[in-house]
């Protein structure tokens, strides 16, 4: 059951605590030569001690009776690079509310979303945008750095996106402008991938191959599956001094019954709930109802964990190691106690670990 209460004792709440040097050559360009030769670091949250292995090695960190908890999101190819139909001028658009988007006709089909542009002139509402393979587009709304956009094209949107769009990598993974990216649509992807929605990828999935998972489930531990769908707000800084005035962004989930009904019965077994990546620790905790029981269903999640947050299902986790001042680095910092996380940090950086989303993992238990 949930060891709740044990993260950080006396939270301070400044910015500029969560901040932390970093070489630029240990931000990772690449994955692994493969998934589970990753690096791991096994962090202790009581003691704050630390153990090296390799991520192949995780079935041995586990117990049998673990419950290994994932998010089944698949990472849409989001960026679109186009041109005004009016004047010709160069356009970006990043769809960054696919899963809540709507399909408004289909013959042909017509599909709006929320979305970011990027271009010389912003374009104002009924400007019209043309993208390769017959893909157009128009504004119908621009608000504050949004923009409500109606796709058209001759088959779904979802199939055009995979004609068209590009991987949306983090802006700290550099590719060069004529860079295809074909690489990244397998390797900016978990191997569970199954639901489309997702932004930006649960990067603590992307060091298990099948497999791995296989070796898991021989072990006896269960695989459970939940859905949320990372938003492009997962890049987004934090603007506030005290990190208690930020506002989280918001993203879709789903919890399945028989999902929430699994995670339950561990709970009164009193076996381990193992949360893989950041993002499922947030549908967890926010899916979580005051019985410590997971309510099963689908909506918005904008649960902002922070020192001090008291944890109600997940024992332990899997992680990425995360940019400094970012919510996912206060997220493990209310978990495993901030002084333990920038020391790990620390002893990560002086031993070469690579960081952020095609680098290595840690274990914290």
């Amino acid at each position: 059951m949930s060891q709740s209460g044990t993260g950080y004792k006396n939270p301070g709440y400044d910015i500029n605590e969560f901040y932390y040097e970093l070489p630029d050559s240990l931000i990772a360009q690449h994955p692994a030569d493969r998934r589970e030769n990753s690096r791991l670091l096994v962090l202790d949250r009581q003691s704050g001690g630390t153990e090296h292995y390799l991520f192949h090695d995780l079935p041995q960190m586990l117990n049998p009776s673990d419950v290994l908890v994932i998010n089944d999101t698949r990472v849409i190819p989001a960026r679109l690079l186009g041109r005004k139909k009016e004047t010709g001028g160069k356009i970006e658009v990043l769809v960054i509310d696919y899963a809540g988007g709507i399909q408004t006709g289909t013959n042909p089909y017509t599909f709006q979303c929320e979305c970011l542009i990027r271009a010389s002139k912003a374009p104002g509402p009924g400007a019209r945008l043309e993208f390769d393979h017959g893909l157009s587009a128009c504004v119908l709304f621009a608000g504050q750095g949004t923009y409500t956009i109606e796709f058209k094209s001759d088959i779904p949107f979802e199939k055009m996106l995979e004609k068209t769009g590009r991987v949306p990598l983090p802006p700290y993974i550099r590719r060069s402008e004529h860079d295809s990216g074909a690489d990244d649509r397998i390797n900016y992807q978990t191997v569970y991938a199954a639901k489309n929605g997702a932004v930006a990828a649960p990067t603590a999935g992307f060091h298990f191959s099948q497999a791995l998972l296989d070796r898991l489930e021989q072990k006896g531990i269960e695989l459970v599956s939940i859905t949320l769908h990372v938003s492009y707000g997962t890049f987004m800084p934090v603007r506030v001094t005290d990190i208690r005035d930020h506002k989280m962004h918001t993203e879709h989930y789903d919890i399945s019954p028989d999902a929430a009904e699994k995670i339950n019965r561990a709970g009164r077994q009193k076996k381990r709930i193992v949360a893989v990546g950041t993002t499922s620790v947030r549908t967890l905790e926010y899916a979580a109802d005051h019985k410590r029981n997971i309510r099963p269903g689908h909506g918005a999640c904008d649960l902002f964990i922070y020192p001090g947050y008291r944890f109600k299902i997940v024992d332990a986790m899997i992680t990425n190691f995360h940019l400094p001042k970012s919510t996912l680095l206060m997220l493990v910092s209310a978990f495993a106690g901030r002084q333990n996380i920038f020391s790990a940090y620390r002893e990560a950086i002086e031993k070469g670990y690579r960081f952020f989303s095609y680098g290595d993992a840690m274990l914290i238990h």
